[in-house]
């Protein structure tokens, strides 16, 4: 995977200026020039801070939310229907530092996609995010499910 683009520097930019992704306190840190990997952190902050003074479950979930699905629609392209279908989120200890989730998107993963696609009109495909701290200790993990279908002309 490469490092960052201009398109893609730009794109994290607004990202992290985008009032609704911005109310989840989370920042994208790095969105790769093909679009397979993103890096976003979730520090706890008085923004982030629930009342028992751990990261608030919201603010985990919004925070890794949409990349998946941007991440497959900007490498599938215009031919395919790309949507967010569920999520579940299971909190496995309480958020008391910056927090990190890491996306990658393999290519043979892409390839599936689109053999699946030749032979059924859709797909559903379940990503799973782990939000962690410096240690590598998860502290929640949230399972994405993404909707993806030829996309037909109108």
């Amino acid at each position: 995977m490469g490092g960052e683009s201009l398109r893609t520097r730009l794109a994290r930019w607004r990202f992290n200026v985008w009032p609704c992704f911005r109310g989840t306190g989370g920042r994208v840190a790095f969105i790769a020039s093909d679009w397979r990997e993103i890096r976003v952190r979730l520090p706890l902050s008085w923004r982030t801070r629930n009342y028992v003074g751990t990261t608030f479950g919201g603010s985990l979930y919004g925070a890794v939310d949409p990349f998946f699905m941007l991440m497959l629609m900007k490498n599938l392209g215009p031919g395919y229907v790309v949507w967010d279908k569920a999520a579940t989120i299971r909190f496995r200890r309480p958020g008391r530092s910056l927090l990190h989730a890491t996306f990658l998107l393999d290519v043979s993963e892409l390839e599936e996609i689109r053999r699946l696609l030749r032979e059924q009109p859709k797909v559903d495909r379940t990503y799973r995010i782990h939000l962690v701290d410096e240690a590598g200790e998860v502290h929640a993990e949230v399972d994405k499910v993404i909707h993806i279908a030829l996309n037909q002309p109108s």
